[in-house]
């Protein structure tokens, strides 16, 4: 008979193991981390950059200036964005249409949109998951896909006809918002040209040596017609962007 006692005094040891010091152990090496400040912050440097160089009105101006750059850009990515998801979006259906049309089941058309559009495999394999579980189908980047496969679903529809539905209004859609796009381009040249005008004017005076930036910066008034300017300027930007940028039924 193998007694217990063997095993009990070699578990008591391999806790009784000795520990190594600390003072022996390595020093663990420093790392060194780099704060990088959201993007959100660095807006703000020009405005850091003119608080030394032209006081607290420059800074206020600078920051306004760099407000509406900041604005102009998002306007124009937010555009960009919404006209590429309308492309990928139609790609989606138009793919899905022609699967169905030759007799593939409604998830393998998904899956192959999915290979088709790869920006969107990942949502595209989402809906394919709840349809196979015969759940909602439900989609924040294609809403359309979803709306129209859960109409036919719910109805009895062919759902390459809902589809087909849905691609028309989404290739409708892209197409008015690059026609507005397009016309709307000269009257945000002009009010780009009317922004830039004014420091332009600026940069002459201070070329034939009128000095406009000392009297900007370097007295009181003149830093509360720098502060007034700028603030103008961002609203005509913003005056000018909500304008352009207004949408009406195609």
């Amino acid at each position: 008979m193998i007694s217990a006692w063997p095993f009990l005094c070699a578990g008591t040891g391999i806790l009784c193991w000795p520990t190594v010091p600390n003072r022996l152990l390595p020093t663990p090496r420093l790392q060194l981390r780099v704060l990088i400040p959201p993007r959100r912050v660095l807006w703000l440097a020009p405005a850091v950059v003119a608080l030394p160089l032209g006081g607290i009105g420059a800074a206020i101006a600078t920051a306004l200036l760099t407000l509406a750059v900041r604005q102009e850009w998002r306007s124009r990515r937010e555009t960009s964005e919404t006209l590429t998801r309308g492309e990928r979006t139609s790609t989606v259906l138009r793919t899905m249409v022609s699967e169905l049309r030759a007799g593939a089941h409604p998830v393998t058309a998904a899956e192959a949109a999915a290979d088709a559009v790869p920006e969107l495999a990942a949502e595209l394999h989402n809906l394919s998951a709840a349809a196979r579980l015969d759940g909602t189908l439900e989609s924040a980047v294609l809403p359309a896909v979803a709306q129209s496969w859960n109409l036919a679903r719910r109805h009895g529809l062919p759902i390459a006809d809902a589809l087909e539905a849905a691609r028309r209004d989404v290739d409708a859609e892209v197409a008015f918002t690059r026609r507005l796009r397009a016309k709307m381009a000269g009257p945000r040249m002009s009010a780009i040209v009317l922004t830039v005008l004014p420091v332009g004017c600026l940069a002459m005076g201070q070329l034939i040596g009128a000095n406009p930036l000392a009297v900007l910066t370097e007295t009181l008034i003149g830093q509360a017609f720098l502060v007034a300017g700028a603030a103008l300027l961002w609203a005509g930007t913003a005056w000018s962007r909500a304008l352009t940028n207004r949408k009406v039924a195609p």
